[in-house]
């Protein structure tokens, strides 16, 4: 009875064995069958490359005789062209007395602008400048006692101007009290644009103190104004 147990162990452990070892050996056979179908892919995408790179070298080939062709077919061409033009020279030889008979024309066709000329020239004869030169000096002499009488004031003097303000206003042209006293509306606003101020100039009542600093009243000025020229005049 022992026996028949121990044989019957070692069948079961044969057959577990067995078992095992096909089992390893079925892996390494699907490994195998993967590698070789891996491989035969790899093989047939190498032979597409094999036959476009084959198809590519025969495209060029036909490209280059082609090429070869027409550089053989090329002078062939260009003496026969030059054969063609051979008889030119026979056609040239009528053309001197083409530009012969086209010479006095052309000498006819000259001699036309010269009449036109002669005949346009008188008329800026007719034209005379002599008054406008006479009245730039008028001009000249009207405008000189205006630029002498226009002399810079000290615009400081006004509450609310400062050194940099004075800069700003003289790049704008402004230099004396009559110019400030004579602002409108639209210098103003064009004024405060430049100096970005709003509204500070109706404030500070520049065009008032530049009134009385123009006509020369200093009394009503420092009444009115006893800030202006001190420390805190800006």
């Amino acid at each position: 009875m022992s026996t028949f147990f121990y044989m019957l162990l070692a069948f079961v452990v044969g057959i577990l064995v067995g078992w095992f070892l096909w089992g390893r050996l079925r892996g390494e056979l699907d490994n195998l069958r993967g590698d070789l179908d891996r491989t035969r892919s790899e093989r047939d995408r190498l032979r597409a490359d094999s036959d476009r790179l084959k198809g590519e070298l025969d495209a060029c080939g036909r490209a280059r005789a082609d090429l070869e062709s027409r550089l053989r077919d090329a002078p062939a061409a260009k003496a026969g062209a030059g054969k063609a033009a051979a008889p030119a020279p026979a056609a040239l030889m009528s053309t001197p007395a083409a530009a012969t008979s086209a010479a006095p024309a052309k000498s006819a066709a000259a001699k036309k602008p010269a009449a036109t000329k002669t005949a346009a020239a008188p008329k800026p004869a007719a034209k005379k400048v002599a008054p406008k030169k006479a009245a730039a000096p008028a001009a000249k002499k009207a405008a000189a006692p205006q630029a002498a009488s226009s002399k810079a004031d000290n615009l400081r003097r006004l509450i609310g101007i400062g050194p940099v303000n004075e800069r700003l206003l003289k790049g704008q042209g402004v230099t004396t009290y009559a110019q400030i006293a004579a602002w409108t509306d639209a210098d103003v606003k064009r004024i405060e644009e430049v100096l970005n101020f709003d509204g500070r100039i109706a404030r500070e009542k520049w065009i008032e103190q530049a009134k009385l600093l123009a006509s020369g009243d200093e009394t009503e000025f420092a009444r009115q104004f006893p800030t202006a020229g001190t420390a805190s005049n800006t």
